[in-house]
Parts: C-alpha cells; sequence; structure tokens
C-alpha cells in the first residue's frame, strides 16, 4: 500500500530548544521521501522518527538560514555513508550556491551516492512523475526564499455501481483502468473524476502571492507561524507569518489539513497558535506540529 505521511524531525524557528529542535521535515509520498529544510540535527531526529537515509530521494531546502539548512552537511554525509541506491536531488534557491557548496564539503568524506544539484531560479516547474509535479514559488524574506508545491495529477474512482451495471469485474477491473476502454464500455463510463492530492510547504515568508498560489487548494499546508497575531510588526519586519495570518492564508485557499509550526521561542503555550488559527476563521483540519510527530494526509475528496 502507498503511503503518504508528513513526518516532522523539528519545529523550531531561529534556534532550538529544551522541546524543539531545528526545522527538518520529510514528506513521504508513495515510494519516495522528500526532505525539506534539514537544519542542526536532523540526522538524529530522523533516527529518532525512524527515518533512514535510504528514505531520502529529494532534498528541498527553501532558503539559507542555519535553521533551515546547516543539517545538509551531516545529512548528506550520512546519505553516501549508508550508500543510499538510488540518486539524490537537491533543490535550493540558486543565489546561495555558495552556502550549499560549503555544507556539502564541509569536511571530508567519501562520495558513494550522485547528488544531483538542481537549483532553483524562478517560480516554476522543478519536476514531473507518474505520481507527482514539483513547483516552487519565491516567497518574502530578508533572503531569498522558495517554497515548495506537490501536485498529483487527476485521476478516476472506479464506481462499483456502474461497473456491476455493464457486468465488468474480476480482472477486467484493471484492464480497463489500463487502457481505457472494454469492448464497447469505456472508462468514463463505469468511473467518475478524482481529484489529485495536493501538499505545499510554506517557510519563512511575509504575506505574498506565492504564499497564496503555493496553498490554494491544498489537502495539506505545512506553513509557518512563527509570532502570534499580537506581534504581527514584528513578524513582518522578520520575514515572518502569525498564526492568525497563516490560518487566513488556509481559509481562503480552501485548504483541507493546515500544519503549524516554526515557532519562536519566546512562546511557551502551544495551545495559543490553535487558538488563533481557529479565531482568524480557518474551519477544516488543524495540527499545531510537534517534533516527532507523523501526520498522514487527508484522503482523496
Amino acid at each position: 500500500m502507498s503511503v503518504r505521511e508528513f513526518v516532522v524531525l523539528g519545529t523550531a524557528s531561529q534556534v532550538p530548544t529544551r522541546h524543539r529542535n531545528h526545522n527538518g521535515y520529510l514528506l513521504r509520498w508513495d515510494g519516495e521521501g522528500i526532505l525539506f529544510d534539514p537544519g542542526e540535527g536532523t540526522q538524529r531526529q530522523m533516527l529518532r522518527a525512524g527515518v533512514a537515509a535510504h528514505d531520502i530521494n529529494r532534498i528541498c531546502v527553501t532558503h539559507f538560514h542555519g535553521d533551515h539548512s546547516l543539517g545538509l552537511a551531516g545529512v548528506i554525509q550520512r546519505i553516501n555513508l549508508d550508500q543510499v541506491p538510488h540518486p539524490v536531488t537537491a533543490h535550493y534557491p540558486a543565489s546561495g550556491q555558495k552556502f550549499f557548496d560549503r555544507l556539502r564539503y564541509a569536511t571530508a568524506y567519501r562520495e558513494t551516492v550522485p547528488l544531483r544539484e538542481e537549483p532553483v531560479a524562478a517560480d516554476g516547474v522543478l519536476a514531473e512523475g507518474p505520481s507527482y509535479t514539483l513547483e516552487a514559488r519565491l516567497l518574502s524574506h530578508p533572503v531569498e526564499s522558495f517554497g515548495y508545491r506537490i501536485t498529483e495529477p487527476d485521476g478516476r474512482r472506479m464506481v462499483p455501481e456502474l461497473l456491476a451495471r455493464h457486468g465488468i469485474k474480476g480482472p477486467d477491473v484493471g484492464r480497463i483502468q489500463r487502457e481505457g476502454r472494454l469492448g464497447a464500455v469505456t472508462l468514463e463510463e463505469v468511473s467518475e473524476p478524482r481529484p489529485g492530492q495536493r501538499f505545499a510547504f510554506v517557510m519563512d515568508t511575509r504575506l505574498c502571492p506565492g504564499v497564496d498560489a503555493l496553498a490554494e487548494g491544498c489537502d495539506m499546508l505545512v506553513i509557518e507561524s512563527t509570532f502570534l497575531d499580537e506581534d504581527e510588526r514584528l513578524a513582518t519586519d522578520h520575514g515572518h507569518l502569525t498564526a492568525g495570518q497563516a490560518a487566513r492564508v488556509a481559509r481562503d485557499a480552501g485548504v483541507r489539513h493546515l500544519v503549524l509550526t516554526h515557532f519562536s521561542q519566546r512562546y511557551t503555550d502551544p495551545a495559543e497558535f490553535e487558538r488563533q488559527a481557529r479565531a482568524a476563521g480557518f474551519e477544516g483540519e488543524l495540527t499545531v506540529a510537534a517534533d516527532l510527530m507523523r501526520v498522514p494526509l487527508p484522503k482523496r475528496g
């Protein structure tokens, strides 16, 4: 069975705390793993969360502040130490190439795994495959930052009543799915449209068009809410969002499951982020992220 879940490795902004590691997140999408923003300590958090280097197929870095990238050195070296049997692709802002180079070669090690560097220079599609399209959008932060969005192609859902009406059963169900027709019966006559799942990852940013484009229609939106609403001016000055701002983005975009993360050390009560998000009018499923949490993607609508 395919697995689609979001594994939280760390949730702290700027500095780790006693209870929160630097950022780090792994999206399991069927047989692939996409590692987002590996901050300091990510390799150890992977061990605690049951995530192996072999699980990583892509690394997506939003920007080159330390809490989102200092773990790259350890993760890349672990991929090589464990001799991961597949190539790994890294996406990151092209403007930060010098930082990526320094982290990739921070110390001496033996390279055993092909690491494809695919820096991001502008909005657009980064990769296309049978199970998803990966794209990036520019955000608004003091250093160049990109958010990422994964979109599954739309498909069709078989309808048992329609299959029975046309006498289609057993192996013939798979055949009409593959070939689009069985005799005089078309796939459209025994199925209904099934929208593909959509996931977005939005880190350090102010409100901007890129945030809205990434969030639009997502089944799951993982988004920073560094500050509470009473500190909105501070959030804007430093290029961040508040809990209420993040929730309003999700509300207006029709997000089904909102995951808030990247919390400032100044706050000690996670429940306040949920309270403010609900006060902002978001009525869907809501998770205030905690380290080592696993959050399944919502079932397809």
